[in-house]
């Protein structure tokens, strides 16, 4: 699927309220079918693996397809895997090829504890989540949250690695999803703004907004999130039994004021800068939306912050 940019723009200038709004029901109705379907798998688990690359929105998807099935009347909880991460045993851990600790391998995952709560949620037995402390890099001792599901209650584990071969090829009968901003922006036929750029520009403002992670880092970190991506996420997709695309067609109108900016700030020897300097170039072709239009409901709400889901 692809965006045109003529009409991104001509409904940007014509009636941007209408757009956002428009869009944004759009996505719903893809929670609204995934709810079905989670529905329909229930008998058969209930537990539901959410995955997709960094920046795709997952969190957002998990509380709205949560909230959904809550309106439905059935009691849902999501649980992040980042929950699950081990403290970084950067001796004997998973390395990148420069030899660095591999902070995108599923190895960073406690994939034993994970199969065992999944099995014991599917028995009805209760389980004790996890908390890992971001701040100092380990598993906070002591803070866990107990979870048991009632009779047809549902479980929303979302996570890069949710499709993993040590996760759902233990459990085939948990319903499976992957999401990604997909969609790129085209004119006359040629690509001005790639899907991975919108995940790029997601990832640089919710990190510096959210996570004080400076941009240039963020760019840095980019190569080998795109090769965790290709080596442990994009291989396991054909596992979902449902696949959709997380962009939003307005989203580059309203993200190019935060962006533009900041990628503007990239130092000259930053080795992204000539991909960055086309990104800069792109973003002048959109025309500008006020983020003060964006639903609090909006998923894009996770990157920019102000959000009725926010747990930054």
């Amino acid at each position: 699927m692809a965006y045109l940019l003529t009409d991104i723009n001509r409904r940007a200038s014509s009636d941007p309220a209408a757009f956002l709004a428009e869009s944004d029901r759009d996505y719903q109705h893809h929670i609204c079918q995934a709810a079905e379907q989670i529905l329909n798998n229930r008998k058969n688990s209930p537990v539901v693996l959410l995955s997709g690359p960094s920046g795709s929105g997952k969190t957002t998807t998990a509380l709205k397809i949560e909230e959904e099935l809550e309106r439905r009347g059935v009691h849902t909880h999501a649980v992040a895997l980042d929950n699950y991460f081990q403290t970084p045993d950067r001796v004997n851990g998973p390395k990148t090829p420069e030899g660095d600790y591999d902070y995108e391998s599923p190895r960073c995952l406690d994939m034993e504890l994970l199969d065992r709560h999944f099995t014991a949620l599917e028995r009805g037995e209760e389980i004790d989540i996890p908390t890992f402390d971001f701040t100092h890099q380990r598993r906070a001792e002591g803070e866990t949250t107990p979870l048991r599901l009632g009779k047809d209650e549902i479980a929303v584990f979302e996570g890069i690695h949710a499709l993993n071969d040590d996760l759902a090829g233990r459990h085939e009968n948990a319903f499976k999803m992957y999401i990604s901003a997909r969609s790129n922006v085209v004119r006359l036929g040629r690509v001005v703004f790639k899907g991975t750029w919108i995940r790029l520009t997601r990832r640089t403002v919710r990190d510096l907004n959210f996570r004080g992670t400076a941009v240039g880092e963020t760019l840095d970190m980019w190569d080998n999130v795109r090769r965790g991506e290709k080596q442990y996420i994009s291989p396991y997709k054909g596992r979902a039994d449902l696949i959709f695309d997380s962009s939003l067609p307005y989203e580059v109108n309203v993200m190019g004021r935060y962006a533009e900016r900041l990628f503007r700030s990239v130092p000259e020897e930053n080795i992204r800068r000539r991909e960055i300097l086309e990104m800069i170039w792109a973003f002048d072709r959109f025309v500008p939306i006020s983020a003060e239009l964006v639903a609090k409901d909006s998923l894009l709400r996770e990157f920019i912050g102000g959000g009725s889901y926010d747990r930054h």
